[in-house]
């Protein structure tokens, strides 16, 4: 029974782990029997694209009880294949290529790096996968970022697509390319 339990810990923990994950037309059936963590907090940004590009959508993000912050976006427009998304220090899209949203989101002055693989910004995230229409419908943690005040909060900040993947070495962005779409968190 033990191991059946650390098992759907394990499995449970794979699918929130900050791998993205897209669904395409098909999202996942919600488990009627399962009680889903509390949200303490919520915010979205609508994403529009940089000019010349027509990457758009609507990001969430809802942080719970335990202090996860949950991602949530549902992008079209893109060109198939990975593309960045990063939280950026500043909530300012309107520079034509969304440069006025700043650097990366980076409380800890730490380098650029993986989620979950050491040192990285706040405003580090995974890949997005864009299906061979464009859309990309992903779910990532964000561990260490809040909804609420404080040092950690990305409330108020821009959320950027690239239109490349970020290779999460290169300093100081992950050679991720042009932003292709911004949208400011609220």
């Amino acid at each position: 029974m033990k191991h059946h339990s650390m098992l759907a810990l394990a499995c449970g923990l794979l699918l929130l782990s900050g791998c993205s994950s897209g669904y395409g037309d098909k999202k996942p059936a919600a488990d009627a029997g399962a009680a889903a963590p509390a949200a303490v907090a919520s915010a979205a940004a609508q994403m529009s694209p940089t000019e010349g590009n027509t990457a758009k959508g609507t990001v969430t993000f809802t942080e719970m009880k335990d202090g996860t912050v949950v991602v949530v976006a549902e992008l079209e427009g893109l060109t198939p294949g990975e593309h960045a998304m990063h939280v950026h220090e500043k909530g300012d899209c309107s520079a034509a290529d969304a440069s006025s949203a700043g650097p990366h989101f980076n409380p800890t002055g730490s380098p650029h790096g993986q989620m979950g693989s050491g040192a990285h910004h706040g405003g580090d995230m995974p890949n997005i996968v864009a299906d061979q229409h464009g859309v990309s419908t992903v779910k990532v943690l964000v561990p260490g970022a809040t909804l609420e005040a404080g040092p950690s909060s990305i409330t108020g900040r821009a959320v950027v697509v690239h239109r490349d993947p970020d290779d999460y070495s290169t300093q100081p962005a992950g050679n991720a390319g042009p932003r292709i779409a911004c949208g400011v968190i609220e």
